[in-house]
């Protein structure tokens, strides 16, 4: 059974950082690409960032480029989202999503998400 859990959302200030963890399990994790997404109130979900199954690659949506760091260790089967100098315009849900195929930066190239975890951003 195919399983992510987010974890490492919260309550923080501006200018304050997080780490979001994300387990995965029921699959060969070393061999998934793997990405973040978020989603606002009354927004659509969009793309954070994303790394490739052996890490040396990684892609960051502009918003987050310099802030947000992606990271991965295959031998926990996990990927990480370090956030720093987070904004109130951080604030969303946030997903981890096996990748599938295609342009890393949309959503359709994505086959399984998490159920995400809140972070929440107060000015």
């Amino acid at each position: 059974q195919v399983q992510l859990v987010e974890s490492g959302g919260g309550l923080v200030q501006a200018g304050d950082s997080l780490r979001l963890s994300c387990a995965a399990s029921g699959r060969t994790f070393p061999n998934y690409a793997m990405g973040w997404f978020r989603q606002a109130p009354g927004k659509e979900r969009e793309f954070v960032a994303a790394i490739a199954w052996g890490g040396k690659s990684t892609y960051y949506a502009d918003s987050v480029k310099g802030r947000f760091t992606i990271s991965r260790d295959n031998s926990r089967n996990t990927v990480y989202l370090q956030m720093n100098s987070l904004k109130p315009e951080d604030t969303a849900v946030y997903y981890c999503a096996f990748h599938s195929t295609g342009d890393f930066y949309r959503e359709e190239a994505y086959d399984y998400y998490g159920p995400g975890t809140q972070v929440t951003v107060s000015s």
